[in-house]
């Protein structure tokens, strides 16, 4: 069993994380337990430098998202789920799943990790939440998680963001220029090789030729 200093070590190591991809001093404290003044006087010596704004209170912003944004927070969604599954714990997962979600678009990221906290906070029910409201799907028709509301059922490609940039790639240049080229850590294979197909079609990608 690990001991009192081994869980306050790797509390304080989490908030280090947390910090340096900038999370607010309210969602450090409960991710990790360390009090807001702690965490500051440890890792914000400087007030200026400390996250401002309001973050959100609920996971209403992600139904009323657009679909780069609905397509970002589910693939910070399905690797925190596949990491999940695996044993990590939530903190550890999240940290993880952001990380891998920065490597897999470019900045500056559409989604703060304090979005991607109020996320994960509605997937699993803790923190923010006291049950879950949303769940992570895999569509019927390509095989990627997305994210929707808790009781949904999955239907060939109606709630799937990954299906819907399929069909919307040639007609919007904001969704080819999303999403860079290059492999990257495995958030999710399906999510990936969707993402890496949208660049290998793209008229404009390095090395294709236009069709005739």
């Amino acid at each position: 069993m690990p001991t009192r200093g081994d869980r306050q070590l790797r509390a304080m190591q989490l908030a280090k994380q947390l910090a340096a991809l900038g999370a607010r001093l309210k969602t450090i404290h409960l991710i990790t337990g360390i009090p807001p003044r702690q965490v500051q006087s440890l890792f914000f010596p400087d007030s200026r430098s400390i996250p401002r704004g309001r973050a959100p209170d609920s996971a209403e912003w992600y139904h009323g998202a657009n679909l780069i944004l609905r397509t970002d927070a589910c693939l910070i969604g399905a690797k925190y789920h596949q990491l999940r599954t695996q044993g990590l714990a939530a903190g550890e997962a999240l940290v993880l799943a952001y990380r891998a979600y920065q490597a897999a678009t470019l900045p500056p990221y559409r989604i703060s990790l304090d979005r991607a906290f109020n996320l994960i906070s509605y997937i699993d029910g803790i923190w923010l939440a006291t049950a879950p409201t949303l769940s992570v799907l895999t569509c019927p028709s390509c095989g990627c998680e997305f994210i929707a509301a808790v009781g949904t059922v999955a239907y060939p490609g109606d709630a799937c963001p990954f299906c819907k940039l399929f069909e919307r790639f040639y007609l919007d240049h904001r969704i080819q220029a999303s999403y860079p080229a290059r492999r990257t850590c495995d958030i999710a294979e399906r999510q990936l090789g969707m993402l890496a197909l949208f660049h290998m079609l793209s008229p404009g990608a390095e090395g294709d030729t236009p069709a005739e």
